[in-house]
């Protein structure tokens, strides 16, 4: 456990944690805005979307990051998500989103098989 981590309870601990994460990761973009998904081309991305190099989600891929236009490219959130497709949940960081870019994340994320939740980064 790393000391910075020791002190702060709830939800202060977990926002802490996730900026560390972003912090000493380098964020690879993969598919920039208005690129097609892969394996759906209908899918455009409304906002870039990669993840930070060095990190392993539940999918056992990097942690997933949606970049948005503000800078600093602060933590602002994080969205959950079930996929009944692949069966599959998973968290999602959102880096300097906006409030439309984030309205834009959401939806892209509830459509077809998949559910979404936005959990927005908060006091502590």
């Amino acid at each position: 456990m790393h000391d910075e981590l020791a002190s702060p309870p709830g939800s202060t601990r977990f926002w802490l944690a996730a900026e560390q994460l972003v912090a000493t990761s380098e964020i690879v973009v993969d598919r920039p805005l208005g690129s097609a998904h892969p394996r759906i081309p209908e899918a455009i991305y409304p906002v870039a979307y990669g993840y930070l190099k060095g990190t392993t989600a539940a999918d056992g891929e990097g942690i997933d990051v949606w970049i948005g236009s503000s800078m600093p490219r602060a933590l602002t959130g994080v969205v959950c998500t079930f996929d009944m497709g692949k069966r599959d949940a998973e968290l999602k960081l959102l880096l300097g989103c906006t409030a439309a870019e984030t309205s834009a994340i959401v939806a892209f994320l509830n459509k077809g098989t998949m559910a979404a939740i936005l959990v927005p980064k908060g006091g502590g």
